[in-house]
């Protein structure tokens, strides 16, 4: 559901993007954070945006659309049913449906797609709330937000490291304001770097708020934090050396952006600083799955 909702962010704004600025604009970012085609077949998509819509929304053959998403969704709330409240399974099951209509391409491809994606945009907000308001404090919230907030922390190094390539990693880059406002839309982070922020929309401070800022929910600060504290609720499920496995990468992984800063990510080279983030979140990633999930 994270990844969906994060999918949909993301093509409202680059469409509204690519309305203002047909010339430099392109789909190239997103089929390269959320879809697994070579570089020639993305080449061939990129440029019509009404054909990425349809291949990101409601493409059956592409793995990661929304579709699909929400599908793979249901089917896990399916089979842990007892451990989720039946407003939850409601919830997902409506926007299975609604994400089944056949009228979802046909408006993709011939009407205002924003409205669109804001009805599909809203049905994720829904489902936050429901799972937040009937969801018992217990294992199955805690598992829920790990997953969430791994994806989470997924997106947010993939967006930074992929917008800022095209600046060549310059956090000195003077580039176009609208470049960079449309980088916060992306992550839902415009509004926050206003009031956190003074002056002009700078590199330096876009890259603090998405990893260091620990007030921003899409920060990698805030995701791994609550993370931490999601494994140490669920402690109790594992042996004592799992956990302290977990724990150990997960903490290393919390200290390494806790005492980071923005002089020393810039020393070290944001994409290779990001590198190694996602390396580690992917190693914990494994180990979750199998302490936990593998057979």
């Amino acid at each position: 559901m994270e990844r969906a909702d994060g999918i949909l962010r993301m093509l409202k704004v680059n469409y509204i993007s690519s309305q203002e600025n047909l010339e430099e604009f392109s789909w190239e970012p997103i089929l390269r954070i959320f879809t697994y085609m070579e570089e020639k077949d993305w080449k061939v998509l990129a440029p019509n945006s009404r054909e990425v819509l349809v291949y990101m929304v409601s493409q059956k053959e592409n793995e990661n659309s929304v579709i699909n998403m929400v599908a793979r969704s249901r089917e896990n709330a399916r089979s842990v049913q007892d451990h989720i409240t039946k407003e939850v399974w409601q919830t997902l099951n409506d926007f299975y449906h609604l994400s089944r209509s056949i009228q979802m391409e046909e408006k993709l491809r011939s009407e205002d797609p924003v409205g669109l994606l804001d009805s599909l945009i809203k049905q994720c907000m829904i489902y936050y709330g429901v799972v937040d308001i009937t969801m018992g404090r217990g294992e199955g919230l805690n598992f829920m937000n790990m997953g969430k907030l791994l994806e989470r922390a997924f997106q947010s190094v993939d967006i930074l490291d992929i917008k800022f390539s095209d600046v060549s990693y310059d956090l000195d880059n003077p580039a176009h304001t609208t470049y960079w406002k449309y980088l916060l839309y992306s992550v839902s982070g415009y509004e926050l770097y206003l009031k956190s922020y003074k002056g002009a929309l700078e590199p330096r401070n876009i890259v603090h708020q998405i990893i260091l800022n620990g007030d921003f929910p899409r920060s990698l600060h805030y995701s791994i934090t609550k993370m931490h504290i999601c494994l140490e609720k669920i402690r109790n499920q594992l042996g004592m050396q799992e956990h302290a496995r977990l724990q150990f990468i997960l903490g290393k992984l919390k200290s390494r952006i806790q005492y980071s800063n923005i002089e020393g990510i810039a020393e070290e080279g944001l994409h290779s600083y990001l590198k190694t983030i996602k390396n580690d979140l992917v190693l914990f990633y494994n180990e979750l799955n199998e302490c936990y999930f593998a057979y």
